[in-house]
């Protein structure tokens, strides 16, 4: 929802937080790696300020621009000493407590990602807050046209593997597991969120363990003790990226997809 005013703009965010803005920003700091690369494609390479140091895409501006902590450690002091006019965030990836404390002095647009409907919404919004609308419809009908064109694979029961020490699995509520049911993959795990790996997981037999490179990156050697426990499937290392990432990245996810079942 948006009324505008000459410049001013006010979006309700997707949780629901009204935010305000009387002219375009032009010092933005983005909390969440995703969204960082998606204010790169909007051409708003001059008016991001901040970033974290997650926030890899586009690589040069992890020199170029001030870091302020990590997504769920924020350098609270120095994002006030920045003054930006809008901080994206998003509500799983960055901490509340320290969003809700910002919040108190600046614009937060805040995103809550589940699936590629809430993924348009917010590149949108972003879109709309920026003055960057056309930019936006323009990545939002690329995502779109791309999605649409998977074409139908056998479908394959799978394990999404995001953590190890302990072992964690992507569950059945996240944008993974959207982005899995799009690869025709079916999620074996029935536990919303991220749950540790259970023994009533280790009895299932999926016929293919997908192994993340992010958040925990997953090598090859770490295929043996995956093999002990699930001796039939099929292992696999696939780019967390393509899988987790819900922004301007999607445009090439479904071609990594469609790439990815061509082998299976």
């Amino acid at each position: 929802m948006t009324s505008d005013t000459s410049n001013k703009k006010v979006i309700i965010d997707m949780v629901n937080r009204k935010v305000e803005l009387t002219n375009f920003p032009v010092r933005i700091i983005s909390l969440v790696p995703s969204q960082t690369e998606l204010l790169s494609d909007l051409d708003l390479d001059k008016r991001v300020i901040g970033i974290t140091k997650f926030c890899v895409h586009p690589e040069n501006w992890l020199k170029e621009k001030e870091i302020i902590g990590g997504t769920k450690k924020l350098r609270i002091d120095k994002i006030r000493q920045l003054k930006p006019d809008l901080i994206i965030a998003n509500k799983e990836e960055n901490v509340k407590e320290e969003v809700l404390t910002l919040a108190q002095d600046f614009p937060v647009y805040i995103s809550d990602i589940s699936n590629l409907q809430d993924v348009n919404r917010m590149i949108s919004d972003i879109g709309i807050l920026t003055g960057r609308e056309q930019k936006a419809d323009e990545i939002i009908n690329e995502i779109k046209r791309k999605s649409s064109d998977l074409q139908s694979f056998p479908t394959k029961s799978c394990l999404y593997f995001i953590w190890k020490n302990p072992w964690m699995i992507a569950g059945n509520d996240t944008f993974i597991n959207e982005m899995l049911d799009a690869a025709g993959y079916k999620n074996l795990c029935s536990f919303p969120r991220y749950p540790e790996l259970t023994d009533e997981m280790k009895s299932l037999t999926p016929d293919e363990i997908l192994l993340s490179s992010e958040p925990y990156p997953f090598k090859e050697k770490d295929f043996s003790e995956v093999k002990n426990i699930f001796p039939d499937s099929e292992i696999k290392i696939v780019d967390g990226e393509y899988f987790s990432w819900y922004g301007s990245r999607l445009r090439e996810a479904f071609n990594y997809i469609k790439n990815l079942r061509a082998r299976s």
